[in-house]
């Protein structure tokens, strides 16, 4: 399986970290967010890897180039503005050849969820997209029926919901920052520029894709990319050090 960084935001929730270099380069315990992440991935078998950059973008390439690209394939894509998570994709499309399912991954997620066992239920249900999600109090959610099949998307910060597919009861589930991709779905991002993957979803999901949540509470996750949880990721992930 190949994989992808998302390594283009500006970070301005770890600021003033970030105001001389990207957040992918901020360090926990004297090691990059973007090492950790990418040694996770050898761990877990996966040898091409392609990241997209633009805030302080050199620094990135200049990083990797000094790991001498961790000795696997590790492509750049460079935006020369920022495109979202749903643009910065498509810009990538050219990578994933395969015809294999792919990872999409934040650089600023630490995890140890099994992507093995994501993968399989991706393929079993024959998934266009399949979201690593968990029970958790936040403001955005995203809404599965008892299948787990993507039916829409609600704020609680701006009291919006978006309901693409009529199926009750829904459930809530917030989103990990992690997804696994069939690569048939860029057929069907026809937009192009900057756009939000979690919109192209929605509009998928209202077309009749299959699009399903993953459930891994069972594992351990965090949001690095704010200030306030990089001790707490120090303390909880010192096995990825």
């Amino acid at each position: 399986m190949k994989a992808m960084i998302l390594a283009a935001g500006l970070g301005t929730r770890l600021r003033p970290l970030t105001d001389h270099k990207p957040k992918a380069l901020v360090e926990i315990n004297g090691i990059s967010l973007l090492e950790i992440l990418i040694r996770r991935l050898k761990q877990n078998g996966i040898r091409e890897i392609i990241i997209n950059t633009h805030h302080f973008a050199d620094q990135i390439i200049t990083f990797v180039e000094q790991k001498n690209r961790f000795d696997i394939r590790i492509e750049i894509s460079k935006e020369e503005e920022l495109l979202d998570t749903g643009g910065g994709l498509k810009k990538a499309a050219w990578f994933f050849d395969d015809n294999q399912p792919f990872l999409l991954h934040n650089a600023d997620v630490l995890t140890n969820l099994n992507y093995a066992a994501m993968l399989k239920a991706h393929q079993q249900k024959s998934a266009l997209a399949t979201l690593a999600v968990r029970s958790r109090k936040t403001s955005r959610y995203f809404l599965f029926d008892q299948n787990r099949r993507l039916c829409g998307w609600e704020s609680l910060k701006d009291n919006q919901k978006k309901i693409t597919v009529a199926n009750e009861p829904l459930k809530r589930y917030s989103f990990m920052g992690i997804h696994i991709i069939s690569p048939e779905i860029f057929n069907h991002l026809s937009k192009d520029g900057p756009f939000s993957i979690v919109q192209a979803y929605l509009n998928l999901s209202a077309e009749g894709q299959h699009i399903y949540g993953f459930p891994s509470d069972a594992y351990k996750w965090i949001d690095a990319g704010r200030k306030e949880h990089l001790l707490q990721a120090a303390d909880e992930f010192k096995d990825f050090f």
